[in-house]
């Protein structure tokens, strides 16, 4: 018996090599850094080519791969849709984070992104501080690497938005900070945090936000040298409060000088008025509205890197951080202003600090980069008219009470439209039932009244939107961003070059939101650990870059990913 059992030992096959021996660790960067510039259209990256340094957008061009054609693949192309796109590998459709902000008809009300009465705020106002990603149906890449190193990655968000900070970090996140306008100060909620880190705190009392607005905004450049950007004084871009005219040098020391706004509001609300000793004399909000809004972010990024020791623990740690001033200054100026320039060169000289940061602290070519944006941006409507070029500003208030008279003449008395928000109507539900009206017939009848409308590309009820398949076209990206529980009974595209303007007629500065090229197309750039470098012309969606991640980290993709792996930067 002992011989036969010998024989079968003997029989059978070796043991692979790796349950023999242990092999090599896995293969990971030390640290994934996760850029996204609000508001950057594509063309950025060449039209201010010639005044950017060597460190900034020219090394991540000239050391990494960028992909020419990235584009969005719904609508609204908004701040909290994008961030959540390119951190779940998904759409709308699927991860529910419908716009900024979206009508809940539960309630009758409005709904912001992040907004979450369950939870505190924590070193800031509870106004600014009640904030978290519990809207966002979907695992983020961010959530994958925790749950792939058993929550031993530190992941962190850093944005002076709370969604730019919020959205990306996902659920797991071991922090979010995000700016408070009315104390000058990075903060987060109880959903991560009981209380600020004392890092957090120190940070905050240097007073960094009031230093940077201590001085007047000049160009960094002799002004004569912004020859890619309209003259400075331009009846399209709008000045800031206390400014006559929107030109260099802007007073920053003056302008913020006032109470801010948000502070008053708290306090009328309240009925009491802060002690003369604690109240804010500075409107350090103003911040936002600067290239320095980026530089402070920065600063507090590249302290994040130091203080937490990211990427010096043994386990892949990720930083996602979003730069949004530049969408502040975009929104109010325009695409092609001496401010937008000046913007993204200062912009250009923090990304350099910050790559020289991550080669000294995880060593180069041990950080994975990318960066992207959440959106582009429209030309100024009062420049696409001096310039005889098609669009304009299309007044959405008028638009609505055009849909709710017709609707009364039509059906008699009431309130036809509860809400129109993001390119969409929702209409009153409860008083259709009331009134023994068809949903479907009286969405199409408002689709047909949007279609008359000038300016109006396409319009289309929602209950055909979902009977249909969208593969290509408008339809398909009103449908990847359709999610019907929060999402509007008619959806309509304004034409090209045609902007929402809510203080028609009065239209200054830009915006974005929908399905266009100038709204859609934002840079892709891969930098750093196992990128090569080149470039290519092929046309991808942003919902590839997390499943990219992915794979450079062999970990499991978002939970309700569709994109796919970008493998020319991938080989």
């Amino acid at each position: 018996m002992k011989k036969l059992g010998l024989v079968l030992l003997l029989a059978l096959p070796a043991l692979p090599a790796l349950a023999q021996k242990k092999g090599p660790a896995l293969a990971r960067p030390k640290l994934v850094v996760g850029i996204v510039v609000d508001q950057m259209r594509y063309d950025y990256l060449y039209r201010y080519w010639d005044k950017f340094g060597s460190g900034g957008f020219k090394r991540l061009l000239g050391e990494g791969f960028s992909y020419e054609s990235c584009h969005y693949n719904y609508v609204p192309t908004y701040t909290g849709p994008g961030h959540t796109s390119i951190y779940t590998g998904t759409t709308p459709a699927h991860h529910g984070i419908v716009g900024n902000n979206w009508f809940e008809r539960e309630t009758g009300h409005s709904v912001y992104v992040t907004d979450d009465k369950t939870v505190q705020a924590v070193g800031g106002t509870a106004a600014a501080g009640q904030m978290s990603p519990r809207h966002n149906l979907a695992t983020t890449i961010t959530d994958e690497l925790r749950l792939a190193t058993n929550f031993q990655s530190k992941v962190i968000g850093v944005c002076i938005k709370d969604r730019g900070s919020i959205l990306p970090a996902g659920h797991a996140a071991n922090a979010a900070y995000w700016y408070d306008g009315s104390s000058g100060s990075f903060i987060s909620s109880t959903y991560y945090l009981p209380a600020l880190p004392d890092w957090v705190n120190k940070f905050n009392a240097a007073g960094h936000a009031a230093e940077y607005l201590s001085q007047p905004w000049n160009t960094l450049l002799p002004i004569a040298q912004y020859t890619e950007s309209t003259p400075d004084d331009v009846p399209w871009e709008a000045a800031f409060k206390g400014e006559a005219r929107p030109v260099f040098p802007h007073d920053l020391p003056a302008l913020s000088a006032s109470t801010p706004a948000a502070v008053k509001a708290a306090e009328k609300a309240s009925g009491e008025n802060r002690p003369a000793a604690t109240a804010p004399t500075r409107n350090l909000d103003l911040i936002r509205s600067t290239p320095f809004g980026n530089s402070l972010t920065a600063d507090f990024a590249l302290e994040t890197l130091r203080q937490e020791q990211m990427g010096q623990r043994g386990q892949t740690d990720f930083l996602a951080l979003s730069f949004s001033s530049t969408d502040y200054v975009g929104h109010q100026f325009g695409t092609t202003a001496i401010e937008t320039e000046d913007t993204y060169l200062r912009l250009d000289r923090d990304l350099a600090r910050l790559l020289d940061a991550i080669d000294k602290q995880v060593g180069k070519g041990e950080a994975l980069v990318f960066l992207t944006a959440d959106h582009g941006a429209d030309q100024a409507a009062g420049f696409l008219e001096a310039h005889q070029l098609p669009g304009g500003g299309l007044g959405t208030a008028q638009l609505r009470d055009s849909v709710q008279r017709a609707l009364v003449r039509a059906h008699g008395p009431g309130q036809w439209v509860l809400d129109m928000e993001n390119q969409q109507f929702y209409l009153n539900r409860p008083l259709l039932t009331e009134k023994k009206l068809d949903l479907a017939l009286v969405q199409n009848e408002v689709a047909a009244l949007l279609r008359r409308q000038p300016h109006i590309a396409q319009a289309i009820a929602a209950t055909d939107l979902q009977r249909t398949a969208w593969p290509v076209g408008l339809g398909m990206y009103q449908a990847n961003g359709f999610y019907a529980p929060r999402s509007g009974d008619v959806l309509f595209v304004m034409s090209p070059g045609w902007l929402e303007a809510y203080a028609y007629p009065v239209v200054k500065g830009t915006t974005h939101g929908v399905s266009w090229a100038y709204d859609t197309h934002v840079p892709l750039l891969w930098w750093g650990w196992h990128v090569r470098h080149g470039e290519s012309a092929e046309e991808v969606k942003i919902v590839d870059i997390a499943p990219t991640v992915a794979r450079y980290l062999h970990i499991q993709e978002p939970s309700a990913c569709d994109g796919v792996p970008l493998l020319d930067v991938l080989r």
